[in-house]
């Protein structure tokens, strides 16, 4: 094998590798002998078939296989020999001319092929013991689980049929017709549907016009979808909608006690308080948790600056731009709707794709050096909970990670992340510092929609 070095700029690096013709015809030969030992063809024993016959019948098919063959070992071979950590799989590119690829078959031409790559680049791992961080906390307060407790017994109260108009928190049975310049549209017809008075289901108005209708009254509600109206079709439009009220219920008790408490599977009312207790803290220490990954991540973007994979940046920055743009169709929004430009946004996009692959470089190396690994019964709890979020499609979600080794390897990035990031926080200086529950929620929220490695 003849290497010859054709790039080396940056991380970038191309190489002409040839494989002589001889080389070829050995391993040649030595696939038609090792086939010759199995053969069993007519007019020949068993094992005993000549290679020069095997290489008339399936010459071209071995060949193929062989060609193959040294494309791939002799790409690895390179890689070692040069000692080239890839950022992605290498590019290896063929001849092109047809009479060139087919005198290589016919055995009688050397195999030249490409190789092009980027490497991954070689950078220190700084010493991050002490790293100053703050844990953000928030206690579960009383007037929290109370809020709870009363939308629990709200949604569980029953409703008793009334004669007189409807009042806010009333349920009006309704149903409608609506129509946009005369005509009816897609998704604004309905019957028999229950609506709760100043419950904001509907598009703003529309409830409201409802405030007073009695049991078989017939109302003509005009209203307007809002500018922002997730289908884009009918946003910013007038609309009517002929609409005729069948019931109206007002709603019985919901005392908050021991029985409501049993109704909803708990000993009493003590034991449902303990539990929502718990489980409001649980939301409070993810949020928690979140804002001091982001924190760590923050960290780690300012210490590190180095060249990047460009193809790795372009993958990410077309997932990126793929999902956002995908999003704004959805929506039937523009860059001019978020005060922004198409170049704008590229250019906030493209630094997001360029942070995520920084820190996710960083952060591989770190638990390389730290012999971070993700155990297979990681992988295992990863694939159930995603499974949890298809129900009734379990199988088919196993079928596909199964199918796909690149999808299982989706599923342990986070969880390799998250484990760098927990030692991280273990070797750091992390001081604790109460907040309210809304100043959390607002901390996770300014920084949500980059995710990951952002």
């Amino acid at each position: 094998m003849q290497v010859t070095e054709t790039q080396n700029a940056g991380l970038r690096r191309e190489y002409r590798v040839v494989v002589g013709q001889a080389e070829l015809d050995k391993e040649l030969n030595a696939k038609l002998a090792d086939m010759s030992k199995r053969a069993n063809i007519r007019g020949f024993r068993p094992g005993k078939v000549p290679v020069s016959h095997l290489k008339r019948v399936y010459g071209k098919s071995a060949m193929a296989e062989v060609l193959q063959d040294a494309v791939d070992s002799r790409s690895k071979r390179l890689l070692e020999d040069k000692n080239l950590k890839p950022a992605y799989q290498p590019e290896v590119k063929l001849p092109a001319d047809e009479a060139e690829i087919a005198a290589v078959m016919d055995g009688k031409s050397d195999l030249a092929f490409t190789m092009a790559l980027e490497v991954i680049p070689d950078f220190e791992v700084k010493d991050h013991s002490g790293l100053p961080l703050i844990r953000h906390m928030a206690e579960v307060a009383e007037d929290q689980i109370d809020e709870t407790l009363k939308r629990l017994a709200s949604q569980s109260r029953s409703f008793v049929e009334k004669q007189g108009g409807a009042e806010k928190g009333d349920r009006v049975t309704i149903s409608f017709a609506g129509a946009i310049d005369g005509k009816p549209f897609d998704g604004g017809t309905a019957e028999d549907v229950a609506l709760e008075i100043g419950s904001g289901q509907f598009i703003p108005g529309f409830e409201d016009q409802l405030t007073g209708a009695r049991a078989g009254d017939e109302v003509t509600v005009k209203v307007s979808f809002p500018a922002d109206y997730s289908v884009a079709t009918l946003a910013g439009k007038p609309a009517e909608f002929a609409t005729r009220v069948t019931k109206v219920e007002a709603p019985g008790e919901a005392p908050v006690d021991d029985d409501f408490a049993r109704k909803m599977g708990f000993e009493d009312l003590a034991k449902l308080r303990d539990t929502l207790r718990q489980r409001i803290g649980g939301e409070f220490a993810q949020m928690s948790a979140m804002k001091l990954k982001r924190d760590v991540l923050d960290a780690l973007d300012k210490e590190y600056s180095f060249e990047l994979p460009e193809k790795l940046v372009e993958a990410e920055f077309n997932n990126i731009w793929n999902a956002l743009s995908g999003e704004m169709t959805r929506a039937g929004k523009s860059f001019a709707d978020e005060n922004t430009t198409e170049e704008e946004a590229r250019k906030e996009y493209r630094a997001i794709a360029e942070r995520r692959v920084r820190l996710g470089l960083v952060l591989g190396r770190m638990g390389e050096t730290q012999g971070v690994t993700v155990s297979e019964q990681e992988l295992q709890n990863a694939l159930l909970n995603r499974m949890r979020q298809f129900p009734g499609q379990e199988k088919m979600v196993i079928d596909y990670y199964r199918r796909n080794p690149g999808a299982m390897i989706e599923l342990r990035g986070p969880i390799f992340e998250q484990k760098v990031v927990d030692a991280i926080v273990a070797a750091a200086r992390v001081d604790e510092k109460t907040v309210t529950s809304e100043e959390l929620k607002k901390m996770v929220e300014d920084e949500d929609g980059m995710g990951g490695t952002a």
